[in-house]
């Protein structure tokens, strides 16, 4: 077992397969040494949160939809390498929130995610990031995630 897989036991996260895409594309794609994720919905493990932040969620419901978001992710970077250890480090996130009318706090949701990474990786966990938001996510999802990472 190799660092990171003993990080995440001792965080209690079990990395999920990679979600069937819902469309013609795949959950990663590697080009020479970075690794493009997909978007990752909140969704894993029968729990899914829905709906728009500021008005069916709040902002402790969306970080936990970015946080599983992130963690969806990690499981899609994990088809594209043989093991999270190849991570040298998280480069962007951009993260996608369902917003109502008048909610701001997407940094507040999107903290969710960029959290995890540095609890995941420490300082190679720290990345640039957008935090979006937007009308409407697919299949009303709350908050959709996304990476770059640099790898061995």
């Amino acid at each position: 077992m190799g660092r990171i897989d003993e990080r995440l036991k001792e965080l209690g996260i079990a990395l999920p397969a990679p979600r069937t895409p819902m469309a013609n594309y795949v959950p990663a794609v590697r080009v020479g040494n970075l690794v493009y994720t997909a978007g990752q919905v909140s969704a894993a493990a029968g729990r899914e949160f829905k709906g728009k932040l500021g008005q069916d969620l709040d902002v402790e419901a969306g970080r936990q939809a970015a946080r599983m978001c992130a963690i969806n992710c990690l499981g899609a970077l994990l088809s594209q390498v043989d093991s999270l250890d190849r991570v040298k480090r998280i480069v962007r996130v951009g993260a996608f929130v369902q917003s109502a009318a008048g909610f701001d706090q997407q940094p507040a949701v999107a903290n969710g995610a960029s959290d995890l990474l540095v609890e995941v990786f420490g300082e190679a966990g720290k990345h640039a990031r957008a935090a979006v938001g937007v009308n409407e996510l697919p299949l009303g999802f709350a908050v959709e995630i996304d990476l770059i990472a640099e790898v061995e």
